[in-house]
């Protein structure tokens, strides 16, 4: 047993007992890489925002598995929004930073859930039956939650902002909507 590998028991370290079952520890993530998996998954999770996704959440899986870095999990009203947030964040991703999609599952079956992997992000676009049968959430309670909203860049006000039809106050839009002129 190397150095780098723990005993299952009470955490004692390789040189400390050589007959005991070993277990490889993962190397440690590079900060510029999980900065990156995370810039992503925030962008993701901005965008399901964008398209009205319901309770958006954003889960640091880097703890739990090596196999991915972030769950982005939303909820659609319909199968035509659930296309719409899968669509668009494979866009953005794909096209302006060049993440490109590795599968995506669920997008032609006309199911419950449109689930498309991008290495270290995973997005899962759910109905609201699906997201309540899967519940990807108690499934994974150990992953850390991320505050994406955070981690969102600050927008110049005058531009991402626009006065409601009744004139009781702002709301933030698209800025591409903004600068267009348009109302939401």
């Amino acid at each position: 047993m190397n150095e780098d590998e723990v005993s299952p028991r009470s955490g004692e370290s390789a040189a400390d007992d050589d007959s005991a079952l070993t277990i490889p520890v993962a190397p440690a993530r590079r900060p510029q890489l999980y900065a990156a998996s995370l810039a992503n998954a925030s962008t993701a999770a901005r965008i399901a925002d964008e398209l009205r996704g319901q309770d958006i959440l954003v889960l640091d899986m880097t703890e739990v598995t090596s196999i991915v870095d972030f769950f982005v999990i939303v909820t659609a009203t319909s199968s035509r929004q659930m296309h719409a947030v899968a669509d668009e964040v494979n866009r953005k991703l794909k096209h302006d930073d060049g993440h490109r999609r590795l599968s995506i599952e669920g997008y032609r079956s006309g199911g419950n859930w449109i689930l498309t992997d991008y290495g270290d992000v995973v997005l899962h676009v759910f109905t609201p039956e699906g997201r309540r049968v899967y519940n990807l959430e108690q499934l994974w309670a150990d992953a850390g939650r991320i505050d994406w909203r955070a981690l969102l860049p600050l927008k110049d006000a005058s531009s991402a902002q626009v006065t409601t039809d009744s004139g009781d106050g702002t709301r933030p839009v698209l800025p591409e909507v903004a600068a267009a002129g348009m109302e939401p």
